[in-house]
């Protein structure tokens, strides 16, 4: 028994001197970033890296003690990301990085309180996490971008591709679920129908769909893919693309990132910069520990990219005031 009771003890002990030590640094002074990406991707990976760029030249870095960062990954399930966020409230962090929409809206759902830093997220509006009255949260702040964007992406199509016969035909994939998606699915439709355009629509419900439904569309005998912003497209592009060269399919894109990975060409927010802004802005929190005056801003980098390598495939001339990427 006395045996027992020591173990008991010395358990207890450990528990006790394991949480303050998880928590220590609530009362350390050091500011606390609980980051979440809602999945891995290579494309939105870069909005991370440009937020703790920009922390870090903001004099708030991890290696020399002034920031400490709970970072966490959700891979795409919903669920996870919850617990992320409930995860992230005990721990009592300064503030949360979201990328992209779905940690956004999800740390929305779960917190009134904490500062919320989004990046490669839609504005509040298209999230639908306004009040009432159209506010956004108090407490949501970070960049965000309307979908305007889209319609430079997508009538860029019809300059640049010749219909194999009749009108073009392009072929889009979308997520249900996903209020961003939904809002430039219905904005691209209006775009074709008003520049005679057919649009071959499929919907999609998770990554794992992907390939069926894809090939399920390229074989409906397209001239284009256009790939729009959407979590699921981000995340399975690989796959998205592999099928498309299969079918000698190009692909146009609203995401400039997507470009670097093999896309056509794109007009929208470079997705490092996107983050870079997100970061400095909640740079500007942490030095004043105070949210007066900050509000979400919209995206301030948009530019013109194509990918030379797959023009060159598929015999394509871009126009002159697109850059290529790297």
């Amino acid at each position: 028994m006395i045996f027992k009771k020591s173990i008991y003890n010395w358990l207890g002990l450990f528990a006790i001197t394991l949480n303050l030590a998880c928590n220590s640094h609530s009362n350390s002074g050091v500011p606390v970033i609980g980051f979440v990406d809602a999945f891995q991707d290579n494309t939105i990976e870069q909005a991370k890296i440009g937020f703790f760029d920009a922390l870090r030249n903001d004099g708030f870095d991890e290696k020399k003690g002034t920031l400490k960062i709970i970072y966490r990954n959700a891979q795409g399930n919903i669920p996870t990301l919850t617990q992320i966020m409930k995860y992230f409230i005990s721990q009592q962090v300064t503030l949360i990085g979201t990328n992209p929409s779905l940690s956004t809206i999800t740390a929305v759902q779960n917190t009134k309180d904490i500062p919320i830093f989004m990046m490669v997220s839609p504005t509040p509006s298209l999230m639908k996490v306004n009040d009432a009255q159209n506010n956004p949260p108090p407490n949501l702040f970070g960049v965000g971008e309307t979908l305007d964007y889209i319609d430079t992406s997508f009538l860029l199509i019809p300059k640049v591709i010749k219909p194999k016969s009749g009108r073009l035909r392009v072929g889009m994939i979308f997520n249900q679920s996903e209020p961003q998606s939904v809002e430039s699915m219905d904005r691209i439709r209006k775009l074709a129908n008003g520049n005679n355009i057919d649009l071959i629509i499929q919907p999609v419900n998770s990554t794992a769909d992907v390939q069926l439904v894809t090939a399920s569309l390229l074989s409906k005998n397209l001239d284009v893919f256009f790939a729009n912003p959407d979590n699921i497209v981000f995340e399975s592009f690989e796959t998205i693309i592999q099928s498309c060269n299969q079918k000698n399919i190009p692909i146009f894109t609203s995401e400039a990132g997507l470009v670097e990975r093999g896309a056509l060409a794109a007009y929208g927010a470079d997705i490092y910069q996107w983050g870079y802004q997100a970061g400095h802005e909640a740079a500007q929190f942490l030095k004043t520990k105070n949210t007066a005056g900050l509000h979400w801003e919209m995206v301030a980098l948009r530019k013109k990219v194509f990918n030379p390598a797959t023009a060159k495939k598929f015999g394509i001339i871009i126009p002159s005031n697109f850059q290529p990427v790297q």
